[in-house]
């Protein structure tokens, strides 16, 4: 009968884990983790929806919670409401700014360059150190300046 309850115990919390990951002080970052996102007016499925978004991994701020729904803002800065399950509280972060951005092999202007990264490309986010961060996009890694991401910092 203890194994029973156990298994019980264990199966409830691993159905409960990615929305209680997001239950925590607001605001704070996440990503999309769905491949269609319905943003809604109003925190209900009831509600008209405002926007679509087609992009897993962007970056948004979650600024209020409501019973599995969270009212979050995209790297635009437009807000509506969102179902908690369909995002991930995984870090990424989205390149802005003007031009290219520069990505070295290191935490350093003057480590090597890697690559050069367009505005709007989306990556996963690592450590952020002294006015750089690790991002990777796709099977490619190094470090960008904070400045020039939307999604690092805080919230």
């Amino acid at each position: 009968m203890g194994a029973r309850l156990f298994i019980f115990v264990l199966l409830l919390v691993g159905m409960t884990g990615p929305v209680q990951a997001q239950d925590r002080e607001v605001p704070y970052w996440a990503s999309i983790r769905a491949s269609v996102l319905n943003m809604r007016v109003g925190p209900s499925a009831d509600y008209k929806i405002d926007w679509v978004y087609r992009r897993p991994g962007l970056p948004v701020k979650v600024l209020r919670l409501m019973e599995g729904w969270r009212l979050i803002e995209d790297p635009d800065g437009a807000r509506g409401w969102v179902v908690a399950r369909l995002l991930d509280p995984a870090r990424g972060a989205i390149v802005i700014g003007d031009g290219l951005a520069d990505m070295r092999a290191s935490d350093s202007p003057q480590a090597p360059l890697k690559w050069r990264i367009e505005p709007g490309v989306v990556g996963a986010l690592g450590d952020c150190e002294d006015g750089w961060c690790e991002f990777a996009v796709g099977n490619r890694a190094g470090y960008i300046r904070e400045s020039r991401l939307w999604g690092a910092g805080e919230p």
